[in-house]
């Protein structure tokens, strides 16, 4: 594509918003005051979470201890329906960081590299190093094999950042013989495992080098304008932490959603594919409470990390001068559905965490429900530092949202995975979600989020709901036009994005 067409397309997809745009808003107030990045170099730091869900304390979770993230939440715009490209990490991660779906990114599985068919993109950290920023990454930000590539640069881009720190914990280096894997057949990146290490301290595990390497850069570049990666490995699995984390919750306060006895027959089949066999991986019921209190303890853990980074920001006297960025590349599944993990459409692995901090907001504290994506970061960040971003970037500046967290926003969210060479195409409006599997040829769902939140009835196949399919399929079709009957959606396929 060249850039010209890359822009009418993103013409093309505002129009077509706004005329299917039908229940996506309500009537919203005026603009709540403008935001400002505080000073003509803004610094970023840019923390990343890896599979974390929206079980936090600042997005209503009864039970999850995060006081670290819930400070984020306070002093930003925290944004209730948030959507990745791709609910699995490297897909998730090079969207992100590219600003492009994964229809242009080509990447939709955990080797494939994003320059092998773009070799001249310019990434979210690559614009603010070439306008002079120092730019650095700790720990995971691309993707790595989690635990397998800690302290490595796993499947990184060099050129990407100035400086890249891999820092590797106990956790890695020591106690990864005596962690209890429940799911043995799995390697420990993808299984039910979790260890509560009873004399290691937070310093010593991954994530705890990954904030003490992070607050050394925010004191040594204090004095610069900086972009500064924190890319924290927890709460993905295997789930070891100091035991005092698994100590914050109780076993009697565990408990995991209500299945059928049997797979769900309004489900079609590749909505359940991504846990085999089903439900748990074939886990016992108190195994799986025991794994959903370690993903707990994990996140309480990395939590505790954020906040040493939060102090040190303030501490440095940053915080007037400093957007801070929290997100996680997809959501998790604890048992919703049957399902563990991620790489489904349902919304607990599509949806995400994320907050944006900007120095000045007036809206601080505040939270949106607009659907919005994590392509949308790229130019969110570009536009409140001021900088130019590459003109083919799929996402939208989140300004407004941060200005007016309920100002006009006519955009859906839009998620996508694969079941071997079928693709799943996923469309979310605040009232909908709808989903094709292979292009309907296996399957369609539809879920009104205003009466079933926890997506338990597929209304795709009700008569009285055929104008919503239509209308949500039209909106889907705008980002993926080949999820129609004939359309070639298979990998390597795509038709090559500008850079």
């Amino acid at each position: 594509m060249t850039q010209k067409t890359c822009l009418s397309r993103r013409q093309f997809l505002r129009a077509g918003s706004l005329a299917v745009g039908w229940g996506l808003l309500g009537a919203s107030p005026a603009r709540a005051g403008t935001v400002s990045a505080g000073g003509d170099k803004p610094n970023v730091l840019f923390i990343a979470v890896d599979d974390m869900n929206n079980d936090l304390g600042c997005f209503g979770h009864p039970l999850v201890k995060s006081p670290g993230i819930d400070r984020i939440a306070q002093r930003g715009t925290r944004f209730e329906r948030a959507y990745c490209q791709f609910p699995l990490c490297s897909p998730s991660r090079s969207s992100l960081l590219t600003g492009l779906r994964p229809d242009a990114t080509r990447v939709f599985d955990l080797q494939y590299h994003f320059r092998q068919d773009l070799p001249d993109v310019v990434t979210l950290p690559q614009m603010f190093l070439k306008n002079g920023y120092y730019v650095a990454r700790v720990g995971k930000m691309y993707h790595y094999g989690n635990p397998g590539d800690i302290g490595t640069n796993g499947l990184d881009d060099r050129i990407s950042w100035g400086e890249r720190f891999n820092p590797a914990g106990r956790d890695k280096t020591a106690l990864e013989p005596d962690i209890m894997n429940y799911t043995p057949k799995r390697g420990l990146g993808s299984a039910m495992a979790f260890l509560a290490d009873k004399t290691g301290t937070d310093e010593q595990h991954t994530d705890g080098k990954v904030a003490d390497q992070a607050i050394r850069l925010l004191e040594q570049h204090k004095g610069e304008p900086f972009f500064i990666a924190a890319g924290f490995y927890k709460p993905h699995c295997p789930w070891v932490t100091p035991k005092k984390y698994f100590d914050l919750y109780s076993m009697n306060d565990i408990t995991l959603p209500a299945i059928t006895l049997q797979t769900p027959d309004d489900y079609p089949a590749p909505a359940l594919a991504s846990t085999r066999p089903w439900p748990y991986f074939g886990v016992t019921h108190e195994q799986a409470r025991e794994c959903k209190r370690a993903y707990y303890a994990a996140i309480s853990f990395v939590d505790a990390q954020i906040g040493r980074l939060l102090d040190a920001v303030d501490r440095l006297g940053l915080r007037d001068n400093t957007i801070i960025v929290f997100w996680s590349d997809h959501g998790y599944h604890l048992g919703e559905h049957g399902l563990w993990f991620k790489q489904s459409c349902f919304e607990e692995s599509a949806r995400v965490p994320l907050i944006v901090s900007v120095p000045g907001q007036k809206t601080a504290g505040r939270s949106s429900s607009r659907p919005v994506e994590l392509v949308d970061l790229y130019p969110t960040l570009a536009d409140l530092a001021g900088l130019k971003p590459p003109g083919c970037l799929d996402g939208f500046s989140l300004r407004p949202l941060i200005e007016d967290p309920q100002a006009p926003w006519e955009h859906a969210a839009f998620t996508q995975v694969q079941r071997g060479e079928d693709p799943g195409h996923s469309v979310r409006t605040e009232q909908w979600r709808y989903t094709e599997w292979a292009f309907g040829k296996k399957g369609v769902e539809l879920y009104d989020h205003e009466h079933d939140p926890q997506e338990l009835h597929n209304l795709a196949k009700d008569a009285k709901y055929a104008d919503v399919v239509a209308r949500m399929k039209a909106l889907l079709k705008q980002v993926h036009p080949t999820s129609v009957p004939g359309g070639n959606a298979i990998p390597g396929t795509r038709e090559k994005f500008c850079n």
